[in-house]
């Protein structure tokens, strides 16, 4: 798959985050929980404990007023993870995932997680993003599994399970459909300027998506 078969394909990708949470993003971007923990000035035991270890419960930060949840692991198992582990220890693969930014690919994926027992409750903040506009300015990469989750059947995953868009197995996964056959995108460490990649924002609580002005 090349860049352009690939914005044709997903020409929006959705993030995300807590319900109320776009002043935030508005001014300092979408950040990883690494990035959070650097502008929080974390470090030592604390910093392990949130970055290479299972967050059981979800965990806020307070930054120059401003709070930043770290959303809990609930969907890992440690032990199933350390089983389909290639090539990481489980705190080398948590702490990858904490590096990054993550994207769905689609809108059924976002919907798919806001409809997931532990947030349809919630009312969540989702902004879209021009993908186009993105891979112009980010190294973007693609994962063909849910990364954060091991409840169910966990497939194998290391250091390749997160690849650049030219050298995605497309063919491999395109037999559940080539809309489905990229499960994640994602970016490391932060997207400072997405509010300028934002082409919408929504406020949604499961399957009721109620447009916002993100230039509010």
């Amino acid at each position: 798959m090349n860049r352009t078969e690939f914005v044709e394909l997903h020409p929006e990708l959705f993030h995300m985050a807590a319900g109320g949470a776009w002043s935030s993003i508005r001014r300092l971007g979408l950040l990883s929980t690494t990035a959070i923990l650097d502008l929080a000035g974390i470090d030592g035991e604390r910093r392990v404990g949130l970055e290479q270890q299972r967050r059981a419960e979800s965990v806020t930060l307070s930054i120059d007023s401003i709070d930043f949840v770290l959303r809990d692991q609930k969907p890992l198992s440690e032990e199933k993870l350390e089983r389909c582990l290639t090539d990481m220890t489980v705190g080398e693969w948590l702490r990858l995932l904490n590096g990054k930014v993550f994207l769905w690919p689609t809108r059924q994926r976002c919907e798919e997680l806001l409809n997931a027992r532990a947030f349809r409750g919630f009312q969540h903040t989702i902004v879209e993003i021009d993908t186009a506009a993105l891979l112009e300015r980010y190294d973007v990469l693609l994962s063909p599994i849910n990364s954060g989750a091991t409840l169910f059947n966990p497939r194998p995953r290391g250091s390749t399970t997160f690849t650049s868009i030219e050298d995605f197995p497309f063919d491999r996964y395109s037999k559940r459909g080539r809309v489905r056959a990229v499960a994640e995108v994602s970016v490391d460490y932060a997207i400072p300027d997405v509010a300028g990649l934002t082409t919408g924002l929504w406020r949604a609580q499961q399957d009721r998506w109620v447009p916002a002005d993100p230039r509010a």
